[in-house]
């Protein structure tokens, strides 16, 4: 079988945009406008308490607009955008294959391995630029790994995937990419579902819950978002984890010699820089939001970026601390839509943080490029950095 040829790297702007700073304009719109105006029929909020109502109350804002914007290059049935009692009987369905025994198996057999095989690349030379080499790279792996793909088929995989993230602002290369990805896996699945294994492909062959299994166009719905937001969304906060960490060098060392900071440190930098920044929903019932009346028909669009910088949860909300008291935050969305691959995001990070931290001492900026190439987080939609160019001591 033939196929269309794709870059991963290519695919590597995207659509993150290329705002640097949003957060003073978010802090002056939460002050004034904590639900604004954005255009007809449409608005947006700001303050975390809004966002967080918005977000839980799913029968008056539904996530039908998503699955309608999804199912071009996901399928019918995009969990991201589907609405109970769908939802909740998919989602039972899918969670079978995040089980906490298999995140334990996943972590020592499966992301450990892969996180050393992407620092055996440059652990010997003494530098690195961590976003192409590293961040970039390895949680697109995982997921492959994850789900039993051949070792073989990860150049195929990895781009197609960020392709289908990417189908506004590439929508051919988005298209082509979905019903390649839905042709390769098609033929994996019948397999699984014969010969099970110990993957997530297999978990979802055989899941069942009253009697009922899951449908090969719902594993493979499943599947095109499953590839495209473990690859995008992780690599962009494990970027942006280590730049709070190389940008605040005392912080790092004190990480460094006490690991039982990490679990603290990454929600604090998941909290500090989310990945996602905005996501929406559309109203189907009049309701109140704050000071407005948000209409049947309008859409809203909720800034996560804004609620997690809110100042009345948070001192200093735009500074990175790792030794916050622990807050919650909103990074991995709230209610039934709560992101169901937060603890293997969680994992991935710790595991790459720690096993740099292992092999390769004195981990540190690069002071030759470091400021010459401005490293810095930008984005307006996804956030993370484009470069981090370190040095540090090789054997």
């Amino acid at each position: 079988m033939s196929y269309a040829p794709f870059d991963v790297m290519g695919q590597f702007s995207g659509v993150a945009g290329d705002v640097r700073d949003p957060y003073p304009d978010f802090h002056a719109l939460r002050k004034d406008s904590p639900v604004a105006i954005n255009g007809d029929g449409h608005w947006e909020v700001y303050s975390y308490d809004l966002v967080s109502q918005v977000m839980r109350d799913n029968q008056s804002f539904p996530s039908g607009s998503i699955r309608e914007l999804m199912s071009v290059v996901m399928g019918p049935y995009p969990l991201v955008g589907m609405d109970e009692p769908e939802h909740g009987r998919l989602r039972s369905l899918v969670a079978q294959g995040f089980r906490q025994k298999s995140l334990a198996h996943w972590d020592a057999d499966l992301v450990g391995p892969v996180v050393d095989e992407m620092i055996d690349g440059f652990a010997e030379r003494g530098s690195a630029e961590l976003v192409e080499e590293f961040t970039y790279r390895y949680p697109a792996m995982v997921i492959a790994e994850v789900l039993g793909l051949p070792r073989e088929d990860h150049p195929f995989f990895h781009p197609r995937a960020l392709a289908v993230i990417n189908v506004s602002v590439r929508p051919d290369e988005g298209i082509i990419a979905s019903e390649e990805l839905r042709d390769y896996f098609e033929g994996i699945i019948d397999e699984r579902r014969a010969h099970p294994g110990t993957d997530i492909i297999s978990e979802l062959t055989q899941a069942e819950l009253d009697g009922e299994r899951l449908g090969d166009e719902e594993i493979l719905s499943f599947l095109r978002l499953l590839l495209p937001a473990g690859a995008e969304t992780t690599y962009r906060a494990t970027g942006s984890f280590l730049f709070g960490l190389l940008s605040n060098p005392e912080q790092f060392a004190k990480l460094r010699d006490d690991r039982s900071l990490m679990p603290t440190a990454i929600e604090e930098s998941i909290r500090w820089e989310p990945p996602l920044l905005i996501t929406s929903r559309e109203c189907v019932r009049e309701t109140q939001v704050g000071d407005v009346t948000v209409k049947v028909g309008e859409m809203i669009t909720v800034n996560v970026g804004s609620a997690n910088h809110e100042p009345t949860r948070w001192n200093n909300p735009d500074s990175f601390d790792i030794f916050r008291d622990l807050v919650p935050h909103i990074s991995f969305g709230v209610g039934v839509h709560m992101c169901l691959g937060m603890h293997l995001a969680r994992m991935e990070m710790a595991t790459a943080v720690n096993r740099l931290l292992e092999r390769c001492p004195n981990l540190r900026p690069d002071p030759d490029r470091w400021d010459a190439d401005d490293v810095h987080i930008h984005g307006q939609r996804f956030r993370s950095p484009t470069t981090l160019p370190v040095i540090f001591d090789a054997p």
